[in-house]
């Protein structure tokens, strides 16, 4: 096998939308967006005779949590191949070999990769016997919750997004089937939002940001989280709408029916990035109310997935006992209600470079309890 830089976008798209495209922190946006946060980022191909075998966006991170090499939700292998353990190990054998020459070379301390490969024992076992320990703290999600838009059911959806075989195309699930599969208590309060007067706005406007933040500053305020930024907000959605693959959803209600407490203001809002397989519901952002608007805002941002021809909405992460924050089950609770199915990724591996990686690991354990998990 070799290992060649990609420099040309197309060929990535390419690779990346014929196996599955199953997370956006893989696609040629991702990696613009993170030099633009001024990290250095080296996307690679993985070759047996001339064949790509897969990709890997790999992050240069400097930070004072430590400096490692990061694949967010990669590699991304070839579908034919992602069910054959003895092709998984071949490439993330000679993957390694590159990285950890690299690491030594520029001084990171450690290699992550946070793949998007199904979790079981066999494919656990692939990364342990090369040496791979399970990272102390998750980087992005690894329990999700995936919504199918086709008649493919959990299963199979599981084996597309995990990327075991490529896209599969059925009839689309209807309107009516898909409310009909949702929690009881989901589908009346999307029902009562509607009834409600509430006004859905779907937005590619550079203002926005904005009004999103403001939402979203309120939110962490009460969920008692530390938010992204707004640079960063900003920075993710124009890397991702400049292909026309974000769109920013707000809740309100008519402005003769508003509250004093939420004048002229948005109840909910959310940030929904594309790929050609899904829709993620990736950022979001809510204020108290006995208005449903967050409902209402959802079923929506799904029937947008759908006018798209994207194969899933995926919710993102839900609660992980371990993993990630005990706060989140409120969350988790809202997410399956509108039906779906579990998806366990592998955690996040951690290869060892050189001992200052034990500085990292004692400060991503103090976040832990710091987060609540």
């Amino acid at each position: 096998m070799k290992i060649e830089e990609i420099k040309d976008n197309k060929i990535w798209q390419d690779f990346f939308d014929k196996n599955g495209s199953p997370s956006f922190l893989q696609s040629w946006q991702w990696g613009e967006f993170q030099k633009d946060l001024r990290y250095r980022v080296k996307r690679l191909g993985i070759y047996k005779d001339n064949d790509p075998k897969a990709i890997a966006q790999v992050i240069q991170i400097n930070s004072k949590r430590g400096n490692f090499l990061f694949i967010p939700h990669g590699p991304v292998f070839q579908s034919a191949d992602n069910n054959q353990h003895s092709a998984i190990k071949s490439v993330i054998t000679h993957l390694l070999k590159y990285l950890i020459a690299l690491a030594k070379k520029e001084d990171f301390s450690f290699i992550r990769m946070a793949p998007t490969l199904e979790l079981t024992p066999e494919k656990q076992k692939i990364f342990s016997t090369l040496g791979f320990k399970t990272a102390p703290i998750y980087m992005h999600a690894e329990r999700l919750w995936v919504l199918p838009l086709y008649h493919i059911g959990i299963d199979r959806a599981k084996m597309v997004i995990s990327g075991n075989q490529p896209e599969i195309r059925t009839n689309p699930v209807s309107d009516d089937q898909l409310l009909a599969q949702m929690r009881k208590t989901t589908r009346y309060l999307i029902r009562k939002a509607q009834r409600d007067g509430v006004i859905i706005e779907k937005r590619t406007d550079d203002k926005a940001v904005d009004d999103f933040w403001k939402i979203y500053q309120e939110t962490a305020q009460r969920e008692n989280f530390v938010p992204f930024s707004r640079e960063f907000i900003r920075g993710e959605f124009n890397s991702f709408n400049k292909t026309n693959n974000a769109i920013f959803l707000f809740g309100s209600l008519p402005t003769t029916s508003l509250t004093p407490e939420v004048k002229g203001g948005f109840l909910a809002a959310s940030l929904i990035i594309f790929t050609k397989s899904t829709a993620f519901y990736h950022q979001g952002a809510s204020i108290h109310s006995k208005i449903p608007v967050t409902y209402l805002l959802q079923w929506e941002a799904i029937k947008a997935a759908k006018s798209r021809g994207c194969q899933f909405y995926n919710f993102w992460g839900i609660h992980q006992p371990g993993r990630t924050p005990k706060s989140w089950t409120g969350l988790t609770l809202f997410k399956t209600g509108f039906a779906g199915g579990q998806i366990d990724y592998l955690p996040t591996q951690d290869y060892i470079v050189n001992p200052k990686y034990y500085l990292t690991f004692i400060y991503e354990k103090f976040l832990n309890r710091f987060r609540g998990v």
